[in-house]
């Protein structure tokens, strides 16, 4: 599902036009990337959790070099569903 289909779904639903739903899905979107880029979490109850995961550093390869590079540590977005989403997807 593309955020167009998003924005189409929520204009069947509930009447709302396409432009006011679009700045509303848009809002959202810089919303939870702004919280995560000041390293906050975002819990939606009922839904889930948006939030920030540390990869260590660890050592990779670069295979067209015949090389071992370091990656370093970072941070990754990642999503936990709740317990009433992960029931109803299993």
């Amino acid at each position: 599902m593309t955020k167009a289909d998003i924005v189409n779904q929520i204009n069947r639903n509930t009447g709302i036009d396409k432009v006011t739903v679009s700045a509303c899905v848009e809002a959202f979107i810089d919303a939870v990337s702004n919280s995560l880029v000041e390293k906050e979490p975002v819990y939606l109850r009922g839904f889930g959790s948006f939030i920030l995961k540390t990869r260590k550093q660890k050592l990779g390869r670069n295979i067209t070099k015949n090389t071992s590079i370091v990656i370093p540590e970072h941070q990754i977005a990642a999503f936990k569903p709740s317990k009433k989403l992960a029931v109803r997807l299993n």
